[in-house]
C-alpha cells in the first residue's frame, strides 16, 4: 500500500529523509532509513568546509531558522563514512558545487550511491546553492554533465525562491529525473535586548510548518507542467501534510525540520499513513495528484 516506484528506486513508503538533517553519519542514516522510504545524506561538495560560526541555528514557533553554511567533511572522508551505510534503504546523496566538473568529480567517489540531488536551491552561501541554481545555463549543464558520468537517477532540488517552473522545464529538458522542491526560504530573527540579528550569518533558511503551504503550491504548479516526478518537500509534520502533498503531485516527500522534534517521526508518519490507506482501500501510488481536476 506504501510502496512507490522513484526512477526506478524501489521505496517502501513516499517518506525521504531531507538533506542536511541526521545525515552526516552512517549511524544516524541507518537509524532514520529503517523506517523512511530513502534518505538523503547532508550535501557535501569536493573540500572540507567550515561553515558559519555559532550561533547558527534557532527554534522559533513556526519552525526553524538554520545558517549552518554548509559545513561539512571532504568528499573522500564522507564517502569512506559512508561506506559503513547498510543499505536499509536507498542512499541518496546531496551534492553541491560551482562547476560542471566538480560535480562530476563527485559523482565518481559517491558511485556506491542509489540516486544523487543536486543542490540548487541552498538560500545561505555564496557561488553555490541557490545562486547555481539561478543560472539557467550552467544548471542544465550541470544535469547533463552528471547523467553522462552515471546511470543511476539525479534529482535536482530547486527553491520557491527561483522562477521555479522555468528552471525546473530547463531541467527536465536537460535529463533530470526528477524535480525536488523547496528547500528553506530566506528569513531572520533579531534579539531585541541586543537589537542584532541572532544568527552569526545575520540571516539564514526557514524550514518547518511557515513554509508548508508555499511549498505545496510549487509543488501543485510543477506537478501540472513536468513529465518527470516531483518530490515535495517544506513543512511536514503531520501524515495529512504528507497527504496533501501526494495529492498535489507529489510522487514521494523529503522530511527535515520535523525530525528536530522527534526522531521517530518516521514510523510515526508510516503507521498512520498505512492506518488511513487500509481504512479507506486505497494504495498510495493511486493517490499522486489527486487534486488535480
Amino acid at each position: 500500500m506504501l510502496e512507490v516506484n522513484l526512477c526506478g528506486l524501489k521505496l517502501k513508503n513516499p517518506l525521504i529523509l531531507a538533506s542536511g538533517i541526521l545525515g552526516s553519519s552512517a549511524s544516524s542514516l541507518k537509524e532514520i532509513a529503517e523506517d523512511a522510504g530513502a534518505v538523503v545524506t547532508k550535501s557535501i561538495g569536493l573540500e572540507e568546509r567550515v561553515g558559519y560560526r555559532n550561533p547558527t541555528a534557532l527554534n522559533w514557533q513556526c519552525g526553524l531558522i538554520n545558517a549552518i553554511g554548509l559545513a561539512s567533511p571532504s568528499a573522500k572522508d564522507f564517502a569512506a563514512e559512508l561506506k559503513n551505510f547498510d543499505f536499509p534503504s536507498p542512499l541518496i546523496v546531496s551534492l553541491y558545487g560551482k562547476s560542471k566538473e566538480e560535480f562530476t568529480k563527485l559523482v565518481e567517489i559517491f558511485d556506491f550511491a542509489n540516486a544523487f540531488e543536486i543542490n540548487l536551491s541552498c538560500p545561505h552561501v555564496r557561488d553555490a546553492g541557490i545562486e547555481i541554481g539561478r543560472d539557467l545555463e550552467l544548471s542544465s549543464e550541470i544535469v547533463k554533465a552528471m547523467k553522462d558520468s552515471t546511470d543511476k537517477p539525479v534529482f535536482a532540488k530547486i527553491s520557491a525562491m527561483h522562477d521555479y517552473i522555468k528552471l525546473a522545464k530547463v531541467l527536465e529538458k536537460a535529463g533530470a529525473d526528477g524535480i525536488t522542491i523547496s528547500n528553506t526560504i530566506p528569513g531572520m530573527k533579531i534579539d531585541i535586548l541586543s537589537r542584532r540579528p541572532v544568527l552569526s550569518n545575520i540571516f539564514g533558511g526557514v524550514s518547518g510548518s511557515a513554509i508548508k503551504p508555499i511549498a505545496l503550491k510549487c509543488v501543485y504548479d510543477l506537478y501540472k507542467i513536468l513529465e518527470v516526478p516531483v518530490i515535495g518537500c517544506g513543512g511536514i509534520t503531520t501524515f495529512e501534510d504528507v497527504l496533501e502533498f501526494i495529492f498535489a503531485g507529489s510522487a514521494a516527500v523529503e522530511i527535515g525540520s520535523a525530525v528536530f522534534y522527534s526522531k521517530k517521526i518516521f514510523y510515526s508518519l508510516k503507521e498512520s499513513l498505512l492506518a488511513f490507506l487500509n481504512a479507506n482501500s486505497l494504495r498510495i501510488q493511486d493517490l499522486i495528484g489527486s487534486a488535480h481536476f
